[in-house]
């Protein structure tokens, strides 16, 4: 029997110097559980919007300071001769639980959860919990002075404690370090025997799916019973017996389930499996949940080329369109599992099939894995270390192995999780980043890539993937950053380069890669108020928490797009910018297949309103990013781009579908106002899953006046590729076209009309009502064509606001204002 401990919580401050409009904490507030420090600050209206403005360091007290969360609580056995265990799923971070004042629970990990008996505490009637939580700042430095000073990027030696690294403050989220009882916490009364763990291991073996239950027993006390454990799933079932001290092992083959496969490869099928011991009268001895049969492979062989990185589900490669994944709020007990869908699908929306959990943020809640399961969305899951050095000393040792466990069997059950990874560029950054002679030879984390979390994955989670980080080359004698090996980060193109850099590598696999751009512009309002508005000024740097991002966001202009005139047209030629350099990037890995098996964009998601590389905002505005993605993503890519060790251009169409394509493929020179000026046709035919090229011929690759025209490449399938011989900025583009909006019974519709071509044709919405949404952006017309934007947003808006200069965009409009300028 379970009974939750989430009322009457109050909130009151230990030690810290807190500013006098807090003076409320010395009587202490009400609080919430799950909840933390801030979020409680925020309803009792302590405490404004962190986020407008620039109030991180006016808050940074909160971070330093010791918190006390006090309740009391009626209790009434239900069950004879039972024991009671408190069951805290999540403490952030460093905490001390005493109950009736004995101190019951000592804590110093956020990714852990804990259980403690209660029998020499725990009195009939009313009892008394509290729980004291140590500044997670202070502690830190406090272990680093202990444990010797590392490596870390930041502020902030997160390497010292088990907490999420980012919630100290990332290059795209604030410093905000909560406190807090940020998952459930209550008292499991069990008698005789419970259920501890349940890992179903599932696999595909000869093509019969296979489940092999580890059912993990505690016993109260000395009872030596047996018990009978029985699991069903499929219409297959077995029983065995279980005695204290045996572990309890259950082989189960499942001829009637069918495989799960991933978005785009077949359906994600599920099934429930029970698990009972004994009669499973009581909740302690029922466990239940739906689990797919899948098998996993990873191809990291040697080939000609190097070493491939290649997912394979179920026998059959799986081409990756994939984005990395960080906490979607900023404070994470405010997170949903309405919020987490909504964000999978902005994912699946697009057209992606992986998320990558990043390792400086969480192990998810169920319900994020169980939403990727039933969508056939893949999860690379890493272990949580992230762009730092970790000491290997037994009190990290200890914790990092604990909560491994833990998470590993908590997540093995579900079949979307099919790559564990060791952590974040902390490989890398040994090699590259100058750790060694920092580090003097003291421990870094090795142990924990190339023993601890190996062993860990091999005995609890056999059937998935293990790689010891991201970038990695599977080689101890290849750089861990090398293209032509494992995966790779491609970011000096974000910090040093023009985006066509991406074409200088040739990578197997891109675990991260991506390219800055504001949020909605309303978005950005709601946050940022300099008067002037200015990309430099106080409150948008707040919110600019890359080294130098506004510059670098200038720099990445390069020749593509014309300089800014005003504050509107720099924030929509930051996001045009932006979706350009991503999708540049993505075309170019497709065209490159099979030697490229996938990429992971960073990020999907925002925790907070942030000049970011997110795809989506944390308002749910998908930016122009958003729409290119889903257009790279297509199951069918056709583009053209520069021959591969010679001169001259291809054209190439990346068959990522289970059908096979015949038919032909046009190119066609032609005039901006859309006079062909030459043409070709070339037949087509492309196996499922594959690629096929083709050179262009010279009276197409050349233009004549490379500021007037373009090459397009239209497939008889319905795919197209377009060629620019010039940048934007040479180009003579004009911002002429015909636009029409009205009202209809679900929203608006826009329709644009080219009169020449127009590239990248976008509606902010939003700037409009920030509730609107609009389904298509980055449009690109020649001359001629026409496309329809349909919006939805409040009813009563004049539909001639959708359609007016300024929330209409195009790269045209921005060349036009240049040249008047």
């Amino acid at each position: 029997m379970y009974h939750p401990l989430d009322e009457g919580w109050t909130l009151t401050l230990l030690r810290g110097d807190r500013p006098d409009a807090y003076a409320a904490l010395d009587d202490g507030i009400p609080a919430t559980v799950p909840g933390v420090v801030h979020t409680d600050l925020l309803a009792a209206g302590l405490m404004a919007d962190p986020f407008p403005g620039a109030q991180e360091a006016e808050l940074a007290w909160i971070g330093e300071s010791d918190w006390r969360y006090r309740s009391t609580f009626s209790w009434h056995p239900t069950l004879d001769d039972a024991r009671v265990d408190l069951v805290a799923e999540g403490l952030d971070t460093v905490a001390t639980v005493r109950i009736n004042d004995v101190v019951v629970l000592e804590t110093v990990n956020q990714h852990r959860s804990y259980r403690t008996d209660l029998a020499a505490v725990l009195r009939e009637g009313e009892n008394s919990v509290e729980i004291d939580f140590r500044s997670p700042v202070r502690y830190a430095r406090e272990r680093e002075e202990v444990l010797g000073e590392r490596p870390h990027s930041y502020a902030h030696p997160f390497n010292t404690i088990r907490k999420s690294a980012c919630n100290f403050g990332w290059d795209w989220g604030p410093d905000f370090a909560t406190a807090g009882i940020w998952r459930p916490l209550g008292l499991q009364e069990w008698a005789h025997v419970r259920i501890a763990a349940v890992r179903p291991v599932v696999d595909i073996v000869d093509g019969i799916p296979h489940l092999t239950a580890h059912v993990d027993l505690e016993w109260q006390g000395d009872d030596e019973e047996p018990v009978t454990v029985e699991i069903e799933v499929a219409g297959a079932s077995a029983r065995v017996e279980a005695r204290p001290g045996q572990p309890v092992v259950i082989d189960l083959d499942v001829p009637d389930a069918e495989p799960w496969w991933p978005r785009g490869y077949g359906e994600a099928r599920l099934y429930d499996l029970a698990v009972r011991v004994g009669d499973g009268v009581d909740e302690a001895t029922r466990w239940s949940r739906a689990i797919g049969f899948r098998r996993v492979e990873v191809d990291i062989a040697p080939d000609e080329q190097g070493s491939p990185f290649s997912v394979r589900i179920n026998g059959r490669d799986v081409y990756v369109h994939g984005a990395n994944w960080i906490p979607d709020d900023v404070f994470v007990t405010r997170i949903t599992p309405e919020s987490l869908a909504a964000s999978i699908t902005d994912a699946t929306d697009a057209g992606l099939n992986l998320l990558r959990v990043w390792g400086g943020g969480l192990y998810e809640s169920d319900d994020f894995y169980d939403i990727c399961d039933r969508e056939g969305v893949l999860v690379w899951q890493d272990f949580l270390l992230a762009c730092a050095a970790y000491s290997e000393d037994a009190e990290l040792w200890d914790e990092f192995e604990a909560e491994a466990r833990e998470a590993v069997t908590r997540l093995t059950s579900h079949p979307s999780l099919v790559i564990w990874n060791g952590g974040n560029e902390n490989i890398w950054g040994y090699v590259d980043w100058k750790w060694r002679s920092r580090l003097n030879g003291r421990t870094w984390g090795e142990g924990y890539y190339r023993d601890l979390f190996p062993r860990i994955v091999a005995e609890l989670a056999p059937t998935t993937f293990y790689s010891d980080g991201s970038p990695f080359s599977f080689s101890s004698y290849v750089h861990p950053n090398d293209d032509a090996h494992g995966t790779m980060h491609i970011w000096d193109v974000w910090n040093t380069r023009d985006y066509d850099g991406y074409r200088a590598y040739h990578p197997r696999f891109v675990s991260e890669f991506g390219f800055q751009g504001p949020p909605a512009f309303s978005t950005l309002e709601s946050v940022v108020r300099d008067e002037p508005r200015s990309p430099f000024g106080r409150e948008m740097l707040a919110h600019q928490k890359a080294n130098e991002g506004n510059d670098k966001l200038e720099r990445g202009l390069g020749a593509h797009l014309p300089a800014p005139g005003d504050y509107a047209d720099w924030h929509w030629t930051m996001q045009l910018n932006q979706a350009r350099a991503v999708s540049f990037g993505i075309e170019w890995f497709r065209s490159l297949s099979p030697l490229n098996r996938g990429w992971i964009v960073w990020q999907l998601n925002d925790c907070w309103p942030v000049v970011s590389w997110a795809a989506v905002d944390s308002h749910r505005h998908r930016k122009p990013l958003w729409y290119e993605l889903r257009r790279v993503s297509a199951p069918r890519l056709l583009t053209i781009q520069p021959v591969l060790d010679g001169d001259g251009l291809r054209v190439t169409l990346h068959n990522d579908s289970d059908e096979a394509i015949t038919g032909r493929v046009e190119l066609r020179r032609e005039g901006l106002d859309g006079t062909v000026l030459a043409s070709l046709t070339l037949d087509l035919e492309v196996a499922a899953r594959s690629a096929w090229t083709a050179p262009i011929d010279a009276s197409l690759a050349v233009a004549g006046d490379p500021s007037r025209e373009v090459l397009v490449a239209e497939s008889s399938s319905g795919e197209r590729g377009l060629h620019y011989f010039a940048e934007d900025t040479a180009l003579a583009l004009v911002d002429a076209t015909e636009v029409h909006a009205r009202a209809v019974a679900d929203g608006y519709e826009v329709t644009l009309t080219a009169q020449t071509l127009v590239k990248d044709a976008t509606l902010l919405v939003d700037l409009v009502d920030p509730a609107a949404r609009v389904d298509s952006g980055m449009v690109t017309l020649t001359a001629g064509e026409r496309h329809v934007f349909r919006v939805s947003g409040p009813a009563g808006i004049d539909p001639a606001a959708f359609a007016r200069a300024g929330v209409l965009r195009s790269a045209n409009d921005l060349v036009a204002r240049a040249l008047v300028r």
